[in-house]
Formats: C-alpha cells, sequence, structure tokens
C-alpha cells in the first residue's frame, strides 16, 4: 500500500467541517501576528490579509466555497453576536452621544446620500449600465442589507456582496492614513466617517485605533443601514428622472 500524499490528506481532511473554522481562525490569527509585527500598518490589515490567504489556499487545494463554508459558517454565525456586543462600547460612550446627536445624525444623511449618489453618477459617467448603477449605489451599507436593496432597486446582489467586501477592506486599509493627511483628530468624528463608508471592516479596524473610534464607527454602521434601506431607493428614482 502506498503512503498518502499530500493532496490525499486534504481531501480526507476537507470532509470534516470543522477543516472551514480551523484554517480561519489559523489564518486570522496569522495574519494578526503580521499585522503587529508590521507595528499596526493599516496596509497589512488582517482582514484584508486573512481573506487573502484562504483564498490562495481554497484555489491552491481545488476546494470549493461551498465546502469550505460548511465550517467557515461558524464564525459567520458570531457575527449577530458581535453585532449585538457593539452596543457595550457605545454604552460607555452614552453620555458623549446625547451631546453630539445633532451633528452625527447630520453625518449619517450626508454621507448616505453621497456614498450612494456619487456611485451612480460615477458609473453613469464612465458607462456603466443601469444593473451596475443600481448594485453601487447600495456599497457602503452592512451586506446584507445592501444585497436586499440592490435587489429592490434592480441591482445584482452578488455583485453587490463583493463591491461592500471591496469598499470595506478599502476603508479599513486607508481610513486611517486618510484622516492624518486631513488633519481630522477626533476620534468621535473618525468612527462616525468610519462607520458610514466602511461598515463593519471599518469598524473592526476602529476599534484597533481606540474604543471610542470603535464604539461610534458601531453606531454609524447600523443607523446608516436603517437609512441606506429608506433613502438610496427614493435617491435612485430622483436620479433616474434628473438625467
Amino acid at each position: 500500500m502506498t503512503d498518502p500524499g499530500l493532496k490525499d490528506i486534504w481531501v480526507y481532511l476537507a470532509a470534516s467541517p470543522l477543516l472551514g473554522l480551523t484554517i480561519t481562525l489559523v489564518a486570522y490569527g496569522l495574519a494578526y501576528r503580521l499585522y503587529l509585527k508590521s507595528h499596526s500598518n493599516p496596509l497589512v490589515n488582517p482582514v484584508v490579509t486573512s481573506v487573502a490567504m484562504l483564498i490562495g489556499l481554497l484555489l491552491l487545494t481545488g476546494t470549493s466555497y461551498d465546502d469550505y463554508f460548511e465550517g467557515g459558517q461558524f464564525v459567520h454565525f458570531l457575527l449577530g453576536p458581535a453585532t449585538v456586543a457593539l452596543a457595550v462600547p457605545l454604552y460607555q460612550q452614552f453620555s458623549r452621544l446625547r451631546q453630539l446627536w445633532l451633528p452625527v445624525t447630520i453625518s449619517l444623511l450626508s454621507g448616505v446620500v453621497i456614498a450612494a449618489g456619487s456611485s451612480i453618477w460615477l458609473a453613469r459617467f464612465f458607462g456603466g449600465s443601469t444593473e451596475i448603477q443600481m448594485s453601487l449605489a447600495p456599497k457602503s451599507a452592512t451586506a446584507p442589507v445592501a444585497m436586499g436593496i440592490s435587489e429592490k432597486i434592480g441591482g445584482l446582489p452578488s455583485l453587490t456582496a463583493v463591491l461592500v467586501v471591496v469598499t470595506g477592506i478599502t476603508g479599513a486599509v486607508l481610513g486611517t492614513k486618510l484622516f492624518e493627511l486631513i488633519r481630522v483628530r477626533d476620534d468621535t468624528a473618525k468612527g462616525i466617517a468610519m462607520g458610514v463608508a466602511a461598515h463593519g471592516i471599518g469598524t473592526a479596524r476602529a476599534f484597533q485605533v481606540s474604543s471610542q473610534m470603535g464604539a461610534f464607527s458601531g453606531l454609524a454602521m447600523a443607523l446608516s443601514a436603517f437609512a441606506t434601506a429608506v433613502l438610496v431607493p427614493w435617491l435612485v428614482d430622483w436620479m433616474q428622472a434628473l438625467f
């Protein structure tokens, strides 16, 4: 009997749903260590690095996403409790929130309208089809909300899901450097901007900077998802009538 090769061992391990969970945790652990060794360089964001590791591993081994997700769904399930847990740091900042409710509201509404409107306009300017425009419109909201809005206004939910991830990663990588460039130093303002523009991935990056920034980013992420669901369909109808 011949000794099993690496590919045979992988096929055996891939039959277990726990493999997806294990490789996800290992990939993120390695990515986070790399992030710390880079002195928290945003270009080495652990979300970006771990996603790249997982994609490379799945391609190298020929493993389908469905097979991987049998185990990876356990991490996916924890997104719900993690989102609810954002209420804890927000409660700790509640006194400051009461003082800033008006500028926070104005920032949220402005951010949602500008994010959706600029996406539609730029896609139209560069010759993008109506489906692409509608897929881009809700890209700054969290994925489940964005996909639902996309389907309602005539976009492609699968394309919107990809755009949401790209938007979040871009915001997480470039956001803090942009704040330094334009000299924004207040963690509340930075958190609101990150949550509106880069949803969950941006919020994870915000918590790496400070608990205050993370708390307001989590608030902005949740409220901007609601505002996007309400405002984007109306904005789409208005822009289509205007142009």
